[in-house]
């Protein structure tokens, strides 16, 4: 897998900012990212607010394509978040990625219609290491995975998507509840979807 542009400090001029982070700074194939303070995505669901403040650098997301984000898991504080934004409008979106919660990275995703829900899943394992969000588009779904390293991608979820929606997606972070909050991203590239949803087995 490649970088969509060729050569790796050309990868984060690609995108447009929704909603800009307070600082930016590219250094060759990392992105040093800092958010701001009460920053989050979130509609309705149990909280009752709506928080459409997150950071998300976004490019075209076609049909029958994937994108992946990379990003250090070196944050610790509650809420703490990063990893790949698919947007389609303020009430359709997804987040997907490694959020603190309860005092623990939990892998996970945000899926919202008009509101939205969260599935989580405790990854401790994961402090300190890179970590890769995938986004495969095929059809009316969106199918997502995440892992550690090299390690095999797990299926952290599948969501509907309307496949005549126009979307774009790329590194998102936020930080609902703190001032400070770096984010380094490591990767981002444009692939082909997923050939299926689960892998052969001989």
């Amino acid at each position: 897998m490649t970088p969509a542009t060729g050569e790796a400090h050309d990868v984060w001029n690609r995108g447009t900012w929704r909603n800009p982070p307070v600082s930016v700074v590219a250094d060759g194939r990392t992105l040093l990212v800092t958010a701001a303070e009460n920053s989050d995505a979130w509609r309705h669901t149990s909280y009752g607010f709506v928080h459409d403040s997150a950071h998300a650098l976004l490019a075209p997301f076609p049909v029958e394509g994937a994108v992946e984000v990379s990003f250090l898991l070196d944050y610790t504080e509650q809420f703490d978040q990063a990893g790949i934004y698919l947007h389609v409008s303020e009430s359709v979106w997804i987040k997907a990625g490694v959020e603190v919660s309860d005092g623990i990275p939990q892998v996970g995703a945000v899926v919202t219609h008009g509101v939205s829900d969260w599935s989580v899943a405790p990854v401790p394992e994961w402090i300190n290491r890179e970590v890769t969000v995938r986004l495969s588009r095929a059809g009316n779904a969106v199918t997502i995975r995440a892992r550690a390293g090299d390690e095999p991608f797990r299926l952290i979820r599948v969501a509907p998507l309307d496949e005549t929606a126009a979307a774009a997606a790329g590194p998102f972070c936020a930080s609902p509840t703190r001032a400070h909050l770096a984010t380094t991203f490591t990767g981002w590239i444009e692939t082909d979807a997923d050939a299926t949803l689960h892998p052969e087995h001989a």
